[in-house]
């Protein structure tokens, strides 16, 4: 197809909850005036470790552009799947704890089935509940994650507008920095993972456990409870949760107000 946002088959509209796809979302709806094609439907997979700023984030986008979103969350019963809503949303890791006491195995950098039970799976049975067996799939991946494009491109049923257009993290940038709202989240943190992602990098999970320390505890929870780790190259997260404690307890001292950087 010419326009890589014009939808004219069955599709969903993978949210995952970051500028990044919610910039695809709203290049999609331009198409056809500012509204959602009849064949499209958003969903957001939340897996109750997600910042409460993406929450809102992903409700904002709903509310500002007039667009229906489909939150959905893992459950370890059948039919696997929860529809709720911005207000009734796990948010203390519920879907995912649940995931891994049935699994009783924690997911890590090489079995991410994370990703795949609480987003993609969920997704897919969602859609099986409601009659539609076959659709495309878009997903947020700009043409500068080469390495995302290429594990996508072998996918036939997946596909992503914003890297066939040619879109990088600027054009992102630049849409947000002159939109209304925003996510409230800097750049750094990975809005659209949770909000410890193994798959960070360790200095990332190191800043974000200094700026709210009981981000550690769900995760270190978890680790203790299966008795192994989400990354084996690294400390656990109950070892990292006490470094910061140690680190902090070495400055005392009270701040004084600085405007050399202002």
């Amino acid at each position: 197809m010419s326009n890589p946002f014009k939808i004219t088959e069955p599709t969903v509209i993978s949210f995952s909850g970051g500028r990044t796809s919610a910039y695809m979302l709203w290049k999609v709806l331009q198409e056809i005036g500012g509204g959602l094609p009849n064949d499209a439907i958003v969903c957001f997979a939340n897996t109750g470790k997600e910042e409460e700023a993406t929450l809102k984030f992903v409700n904002d986008c709903s509310v500002n552009w007039h667009v229906p979103i489909t939150w959905l969350e893992y459950r370890k019963v059948k039919p696997f799947f929860k529809v709720v809503n911005y207000d009734n949303a796990s948010r203390g890791g519920e879907p995912f704890e649940q995931l891994i006491d049935k699994a009783k195995f924690l997911p890590n950098q090489s079995m991410r089935f994370c990703t795949q039970e609480l987003k993609v799976k969920a997704i897919h049975r969602y859609l099986k509940s409601i009659k539609i067996k076959e659709y495309a799939t878009l997903i947020g991946i700009r043409a500068d994650e080469p390495r995302r494009v290429a594990k996508i491109s072998t996918q036939e049923d997946k596909f992503m507008p914003l890297a066939r257009q040619g879109i990088t993290e600027k054009d992102v940038w630049d849409f947000w920095n002159n939109n209304s709202f925003d996510l409230e989240l800097p750049k750094q943190s990975g809005s659209s993972n949770c909000d410890l992602c193994f798959l960070k990098g360790t200095k990332i999970l190191a800043s974000l456990i200094q700026q709210k320390p009981s981000r550690v505890e769900w995760w270190a929870k978890q680790e203790a409870k299966i008795g192994a780790r989400f990354a084996k190259d690294r400390p656990t997260y109950a070892q990292m949760g006490k470094f910061n404690d140690e680190q902090s307890q070495l400055f005392v001292d009270e701040t004084i107000p600085c405007f050399c950087g202002d």
